[in-house]
């Protein structure tokens, strides 16, 4: 059981970063710059929390995955992960 949880929440930071990647990857094809020039626009402009919040949209499709497959305990793993990123991009956000 306690195992489960570690594993989901462990998939639904992965998957987090990974969501992240993507939706930055996006918005410098669209934009036609850089990688890193994206990335470090969001950040000095103090927008990270908006990319951080996007990117933690893969987390919907790996909970309902779990549960499909009756993964209950990792499902709620990735549950605390989004409520993570997202007391994250609170914080970030505010600050």
């Amino acid at each position: 059981m306690n195992k489960q949880i570690i594993i989901g929440f462990i998939t639904g930071i992965i998957a987090n970063a990974i969501g992240v990647a993507i939706c930055i990857a996006v918005i410098s094809f669209l934009k036609g710059t850089s990688f890193s020039e994206v990335f470090d626009f969001y950040i000095k402009t103090g927008n990270a929390w908006a990319v951080l919040t996007l990117g933690a949209l893969p987390n919907l499709a790996l909970f309902f995955g779990f549960l499909k497959f009756d993964r209950d305990y990792s499902a709620r793993g990735v549950v605390m992960a989004t409520f993570m990123a997202a007391i994250s991009a609170y914080i970030l956000y505010f600050n």
